[in-house]
């Protein structure tokens, strides 16, 4: 007694107070992670601004580049070819798309004053060239004896000594002044300002990524430190909740999850409990497939009913492959049911139900989806084995005419069509006008919709 009132005070001093100790040290943790992750947040967004303001100084950098070099292509292409289009495009890039210009505003009071300085210089020059560039335009447009001219072409005045050049010097001169040694190398001094520009910029951009990666890590190592203490404290945890718990409950909770039967162990209260669950295991079991079946299936005639023949044709519509539908009507059958009552009328529909799932394969679905109405979806099915289906009919048909156990003699009519890419609706349209010609031309025949018959 006295061990016994022991083990339960220390296991009372245990419980209550390691729970108050690791609830009070989780709090602390938490706390102090909760800060630490909104330190490394705000460094990541700090991180990331910086490389969004690198990403974008290198954009806008580049625009400027391929802006100029644009024109530059245009130019060329105008003085060496003197199509329209060409001095078009250069003005439309100038006046309208002004990739220059909108870099210089995009990047206004992001980069620096030394790397907008470079930027500038490199638009300057690239603007002075753009003066060499419509004045070759003049002097190839004269050349050319172009007429239709843009204001800007029309302002410049050539010098007299190339105004008095033939046609063919003025063109050659445009070419010279967009080709030449001089015009590269204005366009080597554009391309050496937009390079000093984007390393003033990665140099700006490493020293401040380097400052905010230091602060960073000093908070992932917090991060790190809080997890592994939270790691610890879980563990602790676990093991107090293993040593507290009951190993047959846990099995038996595991039962539970799995969805499966409880093995029988344990103390009588156990038994007992795992004896009734599985009493309702096997109850709420056996109920689920005979719900099952009967919603899937015809109470009469045990084969599929309306609601499950809906559903096969929805899943045939899903993944297309070569199907057959037959559409079976059992002749006359309103006169067996007036004249032989409708007991013999069930037999009959009993019959014909059994004759179907015989007859045909185990692949192929039989459905009672009318009164006296019947369907058999045959999968992987096409025209070249109609005359099989054609003589399950038969077959189908010549057990009928001798059914026995005092019932009169019976036939079905067929109507049938293929679809070489699962249900529609089509199909079914088919398979009922099929079935409509048997009935017109007589009973105990099928016919399959002509169209789906390969030669």
């Amino acid at each position: 007694m006295e061990t016994g009132e022991k083990k339960k005070k220390i296991r009372r001093l245990n419980v209550r107070y390691a729970n108050f100790g690791i609830m009070g040290l989780s709090v602390l943790l938490y706390a102090a992670l909760l800060i630490v992750s909104f330190q490394a947040a705000g460094e990541y967004r700090e991180m990331k601004a910086i490389t969004d303001l690198y990403v974008s100084c290198q954009e806008n950098a580049g625009l400027v580049t391929s802006g100029s070099d644009y024109l530059t292509e245009q130019v060329r292409m105008f003085t060496f070819t003197l199509k329209p289009e060409y001095m078009d495009n250069y003005f439309h890039e100038i006046n309208v798309d002004r990739r220059r210009d909108l870099a210089l505003e995009q990047l206004e009071g992001q980069a620096g004053e030394t790397a907008m300085g470079y930027l500038g210089k490199a638009l300057d020059r690239s603007n002075q060239l753009t003066e060499l560039e419509i004045y070759a335009i003049r002097l190839a447009a004269e050349g050319s004896g172009l007429t239709a001219l843009p204001q800007e072409v029309q302002e410049v005045e050539l010098f007299p000594g190339h105004k008095a050049m033939s046609s063919e010097e003025k063109i050659d001169l445009a070419r010279e002044k967009v080709f030449g040694e001089e015009y590269q190398a204005k366009k080597a001094l554009i391309n050496d300002n937009v390079e000093a520009f984007i390393k003033d910029v990665m140099s700006g951009t490493q020293y401040r990524q380097k400052t905010s990666m230091a602060d960073l890590n000093r908070a992932m190592t917090t991060q790190l430190v809080a997890f592994s203490l939270l790691l610890l404290l879980n563990i602790l945890i676990f093991v107090m909740i293993s040593l507290l718990i009951v190993k047959p409950l846990k099995m038996y909770v595991k039962c539970i999850h799995e969805d499966s039967r409880m093995s029988v162990s344990g103390a009588y209260e156990f038994k007992y409990m795992a004896l009734t669950y599985n009493d309702i295991y096997e109850l709420g079991a056996a109920n689920e497939m005979l719900l099952q079946h009967r919603a899937e299936h015809d109470p009469l005639t045990g084969i599929l009913n309306q609601a499950a023949f809906d559903q096969l044709k929805n899943m045939m519509r899903l993944k297309p492959r070569p199907i057959a539908l037959l559409l079976i009507d059992i002749d006359k059958f309103s006169q067996i049911n007036h004249g032989y009552g409708h007991d013999a009328g069930d037999k009959v529909l009993k019959l014909v139900a059994k004759l179907l799932k015989d007859c045909f394969r185990a692949s192929d679905y039989p459905a009672r989806i009318d009164s006296d109405k019947f369907a058999v979806v045959m999968d992987e099915m096409s025209p070249e084995k109609q005359e099989a289906v054609c003589q399950k009919v038969r077959d189908i048909n010549r057990r009928l005419a001798h059914p026995g156990g005092g019932l009169p003699p019976v036939s079905i009519s067929v109507g049938g069509a293929f679809s070489p890419g699962g249900f529609t609706d089509q199909l079914y349209i088919q398979a009922e006008e099929a079935l409509r010609l048997v009935k017109e031309t007589g009973l105990g025949g099928y016919e399959f919709h002509k169209e789906d018959i390969s030669e």
